[in-house]
C-alpha cells in the first residue's frame, strides 16, 4: 500500500454520497422519497449512516429506476498515443493493492497495463480513468477477494481509521514471512516506510517461491 491511498476510503464515500443526492435530484425525488429508497435498500433513513457497500446498493437502485450516470471524461494524454494513468481515488487504491498483490506473488506483473487489463475484465470499461466511482468499488472488492484468498486479511472492522493503511501493510509483511519460512516479523515500532521496504525486499523471494510451486 502507498501513502497516496491513505484517504481513499473517505474520498470514495464522499463521492458516492454526492452521487446518491444527485441521482435522487435528477429522478425528481423529494427528500422523503429519497429516504424511502434508502430505507428499502439498507434499513437506514439517512445516507450519512451508510457504508460504501450500502451506498453502492442505493446507487444501483437509482439506476434501476432510470437514472443514468454521466460518463467521466477521458483523462488527457500525457503525450500523443500514451494515455495518462488514472488518478482518481479508486484508481489510486487499486494500484496500491495491485502492487501489494505482486509482492505477495499473486499478481505476475505490477505494471499499469496489467492493472488496466484486469480492470477492463472486471468493469467492462476500456480505460480505468473512465470508470465510474461506483463501478470502481467492484474493482476494489475483486482485489480484496484476491488478497483474502492469498491469506492477506482485509478486514478493518476493529481497526481505527488512522491505522488502516499501517495495519494492511503490516499484515502483508506478516503473510510474506511464513511463505519464506521466516519467523514472525516484529513490527510494533515499524513505520509505514519500514513496512514498504520489507514488503519490497521479500517480494522477489515470495514470487520465486510461488513460481517454483506452480
Amino acid at each position: 500500500m502507498t501513502a497516496a491511498a491513505r484517504n481513499v476510503v473517505s474520498s470514495d464515500r464522499r463521492a458516492m454520497l454526492a452521487k446518491v443526492h444527485l441521482a435522487a435530484k435528477e429522478l425528481g425525488l423529494d427528500e422523503d422519497a429519497r429516504r424511502d429508497v434508502i430505507q428499502r435498500m439498507t434499513g437506514h433513513r439517512s445516507s450519512a449512516e451508510l457504508n460504501e457497500a450500502q451506498l453502492g446498493a442505493v446507487i444501483g437502485e437509482f439506476k434501476r429506476l432510470g437514472w443514468t450516470a454521466k460518463p467521466r471524461a477521458a483523462a488527457p494524454a500525457a503525450r500523443p498515443g500514451k494515455p495518462r494513468p488514472a488518478n482518481h481515488p479508486v484508481a489510486l487504491k487499486a494500484r496500491a493493492m495491485w502492487i501489494s498483490l505482486h509482492h505477495l506473488g499473486v499478481v505476475r506483473s505490477p505494471g499499469e497495463p496489467a492493472l488496466e487489463a484486469f480492470a477492463k475484465r472486471q468493469l467492462g470499461v476500456d480505460r480505468l480513468a473512465w470508470a465510474d466511482q461506483s463501478q470502481g468499488y467492484r474493482l476494489i472488492e475483486a482485489l480484496k477477494k484476491m488478497a483474502e484468498r492469498a491469506g492477506w486479511s482485509q478486514d478493518l472492522s476493529m481497526v481505527a481509521p488512522e491505522r488502516h493503511v499501517w495495519s494492511l501493510k503490516a499484515r502483508l509483511v506478516q503473510r510474506q514471512a511464513p511463505i519464506l519460512g521466516l519467523p514472525a516479523v516484529r513490527m510494533h515500532d515499524a513505520t509505514e516506510a519500514d513496512l514498504d521496504r520489507m514488503a519490497r525486499e521479500m517480494g522477489p523471494k515470495v514470487r520465486a517461491m510461488r513460481e517454483a510451486e506452480a
